[in-house]
């Protein structure tokens, strides 16, 4: 059936279009996930349990600037004490389900997208159009940009805060697998979600909900937020706080720029056509 216009689509029409994406979408992540699954070896050993090495590169990064600029020794990490158990009958095969399809997500990102750029490009105008590959090319660099971030300094922060806190020396840590991917999971995917905030801000702009000047009224706020998340994630130190925090803020001023620039666009488009 020939794909019909915005303007020619009923309801359900465009629930059925939102079917298809959602069909699609899932093949795409369960296709990645299948790979993934059979991958376990190097997902889990090498990439999951990545930041539980002393060795990681990461641990080595702060290490070697705390050598560089006379900083705090805590900095290197020799040790991290963090037994991790199972304590579920199929919790093992439970968590190798559900972190696979987690990995079959990330890596077909770039495909979701494209399926819903597919979705929204009738409402959009035939200019725009003209910008799918530049949307999902970006969108997918900021996701994967964002997923490396949270892989590389997110999780190994957190992994070391927990592992090495100690609240009574009568309490053992051995940490439940669950627990562990959990954080994993959420350091990772929802990094690599906020990096998405250009694109966010960039759409929510032009259907008139945020502004620039909204944006910048509640900067100060959002750079305490951010601070005060970097403190309770990183070392003691503000040389580890300000390398977390730097990335987030740029993330936040690129898209004050993006916001100022679709309004700036869109009130000359208004005086053209008046």
């Amino acid at each position: 059936m020939a794909k019909k216009n915005l303007g020619e689509m009923s309801f359900l029409d465009h629930l059925e279009e939102l079917r298809w994406l959602l069909i699609r979408s899932t093949i795409a992540i369960l296709a990645c996930s299948v790979v993934a699954f059979f991958f376990s070896d190097f997902v889990f050993d090498q990439i999951l349990f990545g930041p539980k090495n002393p060795d990681f590169f990461t641990y080595q990064f702060f290490c070697d600037l705390a050598q560089k600029f006379g900083l705090d020794k805590s900095l290197c990490v020799t040790e991290i004490n963090l037994p991790i158990q199972n304590r579920e009958m199929g919790g093992q095969f439970s968590i190798h389900m559900w972190t696979s399809i987690t990995v079959g997500f990330i890596i077909s990102f770039p495909f979701v997208l494209w399926q819903i750029w597919k979705f929204i490009s009738p409402a959009l105008y035939e200019n725009e159009k003209k910008y799918a590959a530049a949307f999902i090319i970006i969108s997918s660099l900021l996701f994967f940009i964002g997923v490396l971030f949270g892989y590389y300094l997110i999780a190994p922060l957190s992994v070391q805060f927990f592992a090495s806190y100690i609240v009574s020396p009568e309490i053992n840590n051995s940490i439940d697998i669950t627990s562990y991917i959990s954080l994993m999971k959420t350091s990772t995917v929802a990094s690599g979600l906020l990096f998405e905030l250009p694109i966010i801000i960039y759409f929510l702009t032009k259907i008139g909900l945020v502004t620039p000047q909204f944006l910048r009224k509640y900067r100060k706020y959002t750079l305490v937020i951010v601070l005060i998340l970097s403190a309770i994630i990183t070392p003691p130190d503000v040389l580890s706080q300000i390398i977390v925090s730097i990335p987030i803020m740029l993330l936040y001023e690129i898209s004050i720029f993006i916001s100022a620039a679709v309004v700036k666009k869109q009130s000359t488009t208004t005086d053209l056509t008046t």
